[in-house]
C-alpha cells in the first residue's frame, strides 16, 4: 500500500509601511523522503494604511487594509484562512546574546531534550523591562564539557551543558497592536516572526550564513538588519529609515507631490543600465508629471537619491562596527526588500560597507510565483518557508520561539495562551 503525500495550508501576512502582502501556500510532504515543498496558491497585496515606520498608528485603517489583502488572497486560493504567520518590524526591535549553563541530569551523562530545554531556559533568564517581551529565543551553539561549536547536543555525552542564545525582543504595546489588528481580521496568529529573520529564510543560502553575512532588508519606512555568523543569527536590529525617505527627498528636491516623486523613482529604477536613450535627460511628461518637463537623470541620482542611500548603508556600517561584526561577514551584504530595487543601491552599499553586495531575490517556493519573485516579497515568502519548517513538529526551535521571558504580564499571557488552545 503506497503512502499518500500529506499537505497542509501555511499562510503569511507581512504588514509593512508601503504594502500589506498576504500569501497562501500548500505545503506538501513527500511520504517517502519526508521532504516538504511549498507551493503558493494565493497572493494579494493592498496599499498600506494606518502603518508608519513599521508600527500601527491607526488600528482601524490597518485592519481595513489587511482585510482587503487577506480576502483577495483567500479568493485566489479558494481557502478560508484560520491561522497565519505574521512579520514583525519597527525600530522597537532589539536583540541581545545570552549564555546559559546546566548540569546534565542523566547519571550516564547522555544529554536529552530536557537538558537542552533547561539550558535554553537558563540563558533566557535575562531581565527585560516590563514594556518589552521576547519574540525569539534562538540557540546559536551548544558547548559540551568545554567543547564549543556543537549544533545539536541531543544524544551526546557530557556532564556540563552550555548554550549561547540570540534573543530578539519587541515593545509589548507594538506586539499587542499587531495581534489585535490581525485578530480583528478574523484569523489567529500562529507566530510573530522578526521581518529580517523571515527575509533571511528566502534570500540567504546556508553557505553564506556559515561564512558570515549581513542581510539588509530595506522596507518602506524601516530597514531591518540580520547578521549571520557560523550559520547562526548573531545580531538583529532595525534602522528607522527606508525607501519612502528617498521618495520624500525627491518630492522636496523637485517640489512635486509624493505620488509624482514615487513615479520618478520607479521610472529611474526600472531603466535598463544599457539603455542609452535619453541618457542624461528624463522626460517627465511621459509619466504624466506636468510640474517639470525635463530633468537631468544624473541630478536625480547623484544629487538626491544617492545621499539618502549612502545614509542608510552608513547606518548599517555603524551598527556592524558597534557590535564588532564589520570584519566577520566575508560573504558580504545581501540587500533585499522593496528598497533594493532603487537605482544606485548596489553602488551605495559597496561604497559604504566595503563588502561584496548582491540583491536578494526570494526563492524556495513554487506555484503562482510570477508576481512574487522580487525583493519586495522577501519577507512574505520567508514567512511561508519559516511556517513550513516550524508547523509539522514540536522541535527545539518551536519550543524556543514560544518561550517568553519573565515579566509582569507573564500570567496574563499564560491565560491568553490557554484560551487560544480551547475550541
Amino acid at each position: 500500500m503506497t503512502k499518500t503525500a500529506k499537505s497542509r495550508i501555511v499562510a503569511a501576512i507581512d504588514i509593512g509601511s508601503s504594502k500589506i502582502a498576504t500569501l497562501v501556500s500548500q505545503v506538501v510532504q513527500d511520504p517517502v523522503t519526508g521532504e516538504t515543498s511549498v507551493n503558493v496558491v494565493g497572493a494579494a497585496t493592498a496599499e498600506s494604511r494606518g502603518i508608519k515606520k513599521g508600527q500601527i498608528v491607526d488600528i482601524d485603517e490597518a485592519v481595513e487594509a489587511t482585510i482587503s489583502s487577506v480576502e483577495a488572497a483567500e479568493r485566489m486560493a479558494g481557502y478560508n484562512l484560520e491561522s497565519v504567520f505574521v512579520a514583525l518590524g519597527g525600530a522597537h526591535i532589539h536583540s541581545q546574546n545570552s549564555h546559559g549553563v546546566v548540569a546534565v541530569s542523566d547519571p550516564s551523562g547522555e544529554i536529552n531534550q530536557n537538558d537542552i530545554d533547561r539550558a535554553i531556559e537558563a540563558a533566557s533568564a535575562v531581565s527585560l523591562p516590563t514594556s518589552r517581551e521576547a519574540i525569539h529565543i534562538l540557540p546559536r551553539e551548544f558547548i559540551v564539557d568545554g567543547e564549543a561549536g556543537v549544533r545539536d547536543a541531543a544524544g551526546m555525552s557530557g556532564v556540563r551543558l552550555e548554550v549561547d542564545t540570540h534573543i530578539i525582543s519587541a515593545a509589548s504595546a507594538a506586539v499587542k497592536n499587531i495581534r489585535k489588528a490581525v485578530n480583528e481580521v478574523g484569523v489567529e496568529i500562529e507566530d510573530l516572526v522578526f521581518s529580517g529573520l523571515a527575509s533571511a529564510e528566502s534570500v540567504i543560502s546556508p553557505t553564506e550564513k556559515e561564512l558570515g553575512c549581513v542581510l539588509v532588508d530595506i522596507g518602506g519606512g524601516t530597514t531591518s538588519m540580520a547578521v549571520f555568523i557560523d550559520g547562526a543569527l548573531a545580531y538583529s536590529g532595525v534602522i528607522p529609515v527606508g525607501a519612502k525617505n528617498v521618495t520624500n527627498d525627491l518630492a522636496i528636491g523637485l517640489r512635486v507631490s509624493l505620488e509624482a516623486a514615487e513615479k520618478i523613482k520607479i521610472a529611474l529604477s526600472s531603466k535598463k543600465p544599457k539603455d542609452k536613450e535619453e541618457d542624461d535627460e528624463m522626460d517627465l511628461e511621459r509619466l504624466g508629471i506636468s510640474e517639470i518637463r525635463k530633468i537631468s537623470k544624473k541630478t536625480l541620482l547623484e544629487g538626491i537619491m544617492k545621499p539618502r542611500l549612502n545614509e542608510i548603508f552608513t547606518m548599517v556600517r555603524i551598527e556592524l562596527e558597534k557590535e564588532g561584526l564589520a570584519n566577520r561577514v566575508p560573504s558580504g551584504a545581501i540587500v533585499t526588500g522593496g528598497g533594493a530595487e532603487t537605482a544606485g543601491v548596489i553602488e551605495s552599499a559597496r561604497r559604504m560597507l566595503s563588502l561584496p553586495v548582491r540583491i536578494g531575490v526570494p526563492g524556495g517556493v513554487g506555484g503562482l510565483i510570477d508576481d512574487i519573485m522580487q525583493p519586495s516579497f522577501a519577507s512574505s515568502v520567508g514567512l511561508l518557508l519559516y511556517g513550513a519548517r516550524e508547523m509539522p513538529k514540536e522541535s527545539l526551535t518551536s519550543f524556543t520561539k514560544k518561550m517568553k521571558l519573565p515579566s509582569a504580564g507573564m500570567f496574563g499571557k499564560l491565560i491568553d495562551n490557554i484560551k487560544n488552545l480551547l475550541p
